[in-house]
């Protein structure tokens, strides 16, 4: 077999990568489709019990508006409850902070904070419920699930930030049908939902959650106008401030008590209004005051954490004798509910269900009507997706005629269980029909067929609330394959990469040990990993808590390098003379004092967040601190800022050269470490983020000197460094003699300072980013990280051959994922830090606050990559493994092979891995809340291996051509 080339190393890594990411789409848009919905909207056949192979009738869409709602009023058989409906959305209110929770009272300061909305309650004027949403918990899907009735597709969490016109029926298209007019105030995303419908509208950004006063004022500026008036039918108000104070402070953040308070005026300021408004003979108007998500106890949301989908649906206008706080509904069950109560047809695509308090005022044959109406819905849905439903063409058909017998058996297979609830219900309507005259009978027969209608009502709408979608096989299998492929290519390629040199003669310069020619544990214990890893992902509750795992990998990692160290301690002691036995003797104790800080780092870090979804409650380092007081984190901040920029600072300053280039990065890198520290010490407050002007300049100002300081470095070091034996990197004492033989060819000494200037510069840059983005409690991780890093490195650098480079990144690998969790990330969606990504925008843009949160989220597996280019210019140059007769691509592909390939290795194994693993969990019960999540979290971790190994592979490639380019024309700055 031919030798590997730089060429070809590169080429086929490039075709792996390709395939891998063309594979990862065919999958990704196989196994999340968009959730098919029925064409059209519901029109006056809803009226109608469903038809044998019925074809809509589209004659009713030409009727003008006016006709049409008395149509719809016709043939309904119900009249409309209301005429007007308010519709206030609290953005992120858990219905826990207004009906507390397990049938117990809300926490004091909560039911304090709402004193009106508690006495509606207490009097009987209004019905609570706990409404309960469906994940992914962010606005814009459950929006849609609020007027449509229906469950969104998971990938709906990705849309949320690109909002796109809902086409689908809904409340709104309805309204608009008969003519009613719309009015909308808040949250931008109804405007994109629903363009041209709303007769006024004042829209404010969703996104910018810095902002927790104007938003709302931007709200209530205008409600007192628009109550006044009587040219509006429907009048959305969403609030989003709440939302925004538990995004920057949590759930007992200062600022919620003051803005629940501000919530309850707006309430008693329109249920006044309500109440004046009827006297004058503008109708009846409902108010209905819900919230689209809850959140966790650090303010975020997006997964499916009881907190999470606890959502408020709060009914101001309907009496109510006995308020239960326990009382429980879904939150689709809104949308069919207000269709009916205003006289518009069930949307089409609805899979809720009636509330039952909301009809109890109509009369028994309104009321069944109603219910009637729902089921008949509910069976056009069972139809079109139940090819062999038995009574999909009743009543055209004589199915199950024994239930006019009165057999109430229904324990059948999923079709035939569904058909008998229904053709139950419909018996017993029937029949209360006919008793309608006899007081008792009929009373009897009304409760029977309630009851009926109800449990089929519960039993489809489960049913297709949970039925997974129809997946395309042949696209699945295709991207499956295709990943296959790639791990596949790059594992080989990496096999043939350790064999050329650890067996193809490359290795001519090292003096191994006996662990070369075999397994040694290190190395076992590193392939190890991976089957541990691949066989935990099909346990959900092992993906919830797989921080765990993590942790304890990476400590025992940490034990084995102690162990081996003092191993090769005592073989030094037995083998060496005595001032050989001196001067390594040093080394072995260096290298155990980073394996002693390794290990006490990476213990505060695993105490640092309770991270996961089962244990949150249990104490943890961060909840200490914030019980002690906001004090007590500002100073400790304060303290691993300074630290986590002195030690960059320190080690810039270090180098010996004085030429203006190095002075120019320096002062630079001084001046965002010194701006930095300001806008900690003046803006930042561990309670909330400031909106103020100059906080947000001042972060664009960093942001500015750090890009330009960092992309400078880059670009024009290896243009200007001095050809010399000058020292830079702390690891010249161990260069050998073939090292100088080469450099008398290449600019390795050069290539070499480059690196570690380079290396420290996106050190430095990622750390100055994070004590900008990162929420004040995780300032400490990020110094414990950093001083993880540059254990691990020198202690790797001074260890010369006793481990194979492999190992050594693999372990680097390893550590940015036990640091990913140490900073409080999980697989769930929630701990997404949505707030941090508007630190510096003075304005939302879908585009920066996805980089930046990005950034935030993946701070660790990031800073591990960034830091191989520091790691190679220590580890590489001080013991090459070049044969003397090397060319450039020999050079490079033993300076960027390893670090490159590895990371790329084994996420493609964890990928394709984990992608087998969805695909077969693709019925389970926790297939959307736990697996899916942690599938994008995967994708998300290979899009940051691939721009970390970019990076580095970049860097390196860059600086050593332009160094050999000017190996002839040496000058300096």
């Amino acid at each position: 077999m031919a030798p590997l080339t730089c060429t070809k190393l590169s080429l086929i890594t490039i075709a792996g990568v390709v395939t891998q990411v063309i594979g990862l789409s065919f999958f990704v848009f196989g196994f999340f489709p968009v959730k098919p919905a029925l064409p059209g909207t519901s029109g006056s056949e809803s009226f109608y019990v469903p038809a044998c192979d019925f074809v809509s009738n589209q004659s009713d869409t030409t009727l003008p508006s006016d006709q049409l709602k008395s149509l719809y009023q016709e043939l309904s058989g119900i009249p409309p409850s209301f005429d007007r409906l308010i519709l206030m959305i609290v953005d992120g209110l858990p219905a826990e902070f207004v009906f507390g929770k397990d049938g117990k009272p809300p926490n004091k300061q909560f039911k304090e904070a709402m004193p009106y909305t508690q006495s509606l309650l207490a009097s009987g004027s209004a019905i609570g419920y706990h409404a309960k949403a469906a994940p992914p918990t962010v606005t814009m899907p459950r929006l849609k699930a609020m007027v449509s009735g229906a469950i969104g597709g998971f990938l709906d969490v990705a849309f949320n930030f690109n909002t796109q016109a809902m086409t689908d029926d809904n409340l709104l298209g309805q309204f608009f049908k008969i003519g009613r007019k719309m009015v909308m105030l808040g949250d931008e995303t109804w405007l994109k939902l629903f363009p041209g419908l709303f007769k006024r509208h004042d829209g404010v950004s969703s996104f910018y959650v810095k902002d927790t006063v104007q938003v709302d004022q931007n709200v209530s500026r205008h409600l007192g106008d628009e109550l006044s008036k009587d040219d509006w039918d429907l009048l959305i108000l969403h609030y989003l401030g709440l939302d925004h104070v538990g995004h920057i402070g949590g759930r007992n953040s200062v600022l919620m008590t003051p803005k629940m308070k501000e919530m309850d005026e707006v309430v008693k300021l329109i249920h006044s209004s309500i109440n004046q408004s009827q006297g004058n003979g503008l109708g009846r108007t409902l108010l209905m005051i819900v919230s689209d998500h809850g959140m966790t106890e650090n303010g975020n949301h997006g997964g499916s954490t009881y907190e999470e989908t606890d959502t408020l649906a709060l009914f101001i206008g309907l009496r109510n004798h006995v308020f239960d706080y326990a009382s429980v509904i879904n939150q689709i069950d809104i949308a069919p509910t207000l269709a009916l109560l205003f006289g518009v047809p069930i949307p089409k695509n609805n899979v809720g269900v009636l509330i039952r308090e909301a009809f109890d005022s109509l009369k028994e044959d309104k009321h069944l009507r109603a219910l009637e109406l729902n089921s008949w819905q509910l069976l056009r849905l069972l139809q079109a997706q139940l090819s062999g439903l038995p009574c999909r063409n009743f009543p055209c058909d004589a199915f199950y005629d024994h239930q006019s017998s009165g057999s109430t058996d229904c324990n059948h297979e999923t079709e035939d269980m569904l058909c008998c609830l229904y053709m139950e219900a419909t018996t017993l309507y029937t029949s209360w029909k006919s008793k309608r005259g006899f007081e008792s009978a009929s009373n009897k027969y009304y409760s029977s067929a309630a009851a009926a209608y109800y449990k089929f009502l519960k039993s489809a709408s489960e049913w297709l609330s949970r039925r997974s979608t129809d997946k395309p096989v042949k696209l699945l299998a295709l991207g499956l394959a295709t990943m296959f492929v790639s791990t596949v290519i790059l594992s080989s390629l990496m096999f043939c990469w350790l064999r050329e040199i650890y067996h193809g003669g490359k290795q001519q310069s090292l003096n191994l040990n006996d662990s070369m020619n075999g397994w040694s544990l290190d190395e076992t214990f590193i392939l190890s990993v991976i089957l541990i890893l691949v066989s935990s992902m099909t346990s959900s509750s092992m993906v919830e808590e797989e921080h765990y795992i993590w942790y304890f990998l990476i400590s025992t990692f940490y034990l084995l390098l102690l162990r081996k160290t003092a191993q090769s301690l005592c073989v030094v002691r037995l083998q060496s003379s005595f001032f050989t036995q001196n001067g390594q003797s040093r080394e072995g104790y260096f290298r155990i004092c980073f394996v002693f800080l390794l290990l006490t780092s990476g213990r505060v870090l695993r105490g640092w967040h309770q991270g996961g979804v089962n244990w949150t409650s249990l104490p943890d380092i961060s909840k200490w601190l914030e019980q002690a007081g906001s004090q007590h984190v500002k100073s400790l901040q304060l303290i691993s800022a300074f630290l986590v920029i002195s030690i960059g600072l320190f080690a810039l300053f270090s180098i010996e050269s004085k030429g203006k280039c190095f002075q120019m990065v320096r002062l630079s890198f001084l001046i965002s470490g010194l701006l930095v520290l300001l806008h900690i010490t003046k803006y930042q407050d561990y309670t909330f983020s400031s909106t103020n002007y100059g906080a947000t300049l001042l972060v664009q100002i960093i942001y500015a000197i750090l890009g330009v300081a960092t992309i400078g470095t880059v670009v024009a070091l290896p243009w200007v460094i001095p050809f010399s034996t000058s020292k830079i990197c702390p690891t010249d004492n161990t260069i050998s003699p073939l090292f100088l033989s080469i450099h008398e060819k290449f600019p390795l000494v050069e290539l070499r300072d480059s690196l570690y200037v380079i290396g420290w510069a996106y050190v430095l840059c990622w750390c100055l980013l994070q004590l900008l983005l990162q929420q004040p409690i995780n300032t400490t991780p990020i110094l414990l990280l950093l001083l993880q890093i540059l254990a691990g490195t020198l202690y790797f650098a001074r260890s010369g051959t006793h481990h194979k480079e492999w190992v050594e990144i693999a372990a680097f690998y390893y550590l940015g994922m036990a640091g990913h969790f140490a900073l409080g990330n999980t697989n769930t969606l929630a701990t997404i830090d949505v707030a941090g990504a508007f630190i510096g925008i003075s304005s939302h843009s879908t585009l920066l606050s996805g980089i930046l949160m990005f950034i935030i989220t993946y701070a660790s597996p990031m800073f591990i990559l960034l830091s191989l280019v520091m790691y190679i210019s220590m580890k590489n140059m001080a013991h090459p493994v070049i044969p003397e007769k090397a060319g450039p691509g020999d050079h490079l592909m033993m300076m960027l092979g390893f670090s490159c390939l590895i990371p790329l290795v084994i996420n493609s194994i964890l990928l394709t891995a984990y992608t087998v693993v969805l695909l077969l969990m693709q019925n389970h019960l926790f297939v959307w809340s736990v697996f899916s999540p942690k599938y994008l979290y995967v994708c998300a971790t290979a899009v940051c291996t691939y721009i970390g190994v970019f990076i580095v592979a970049a860097t390196g490639f860059y600086a050593y051509f332009v160094l050999v380019m000017r190996k002839q024309k040496p000058y300096s700055c």
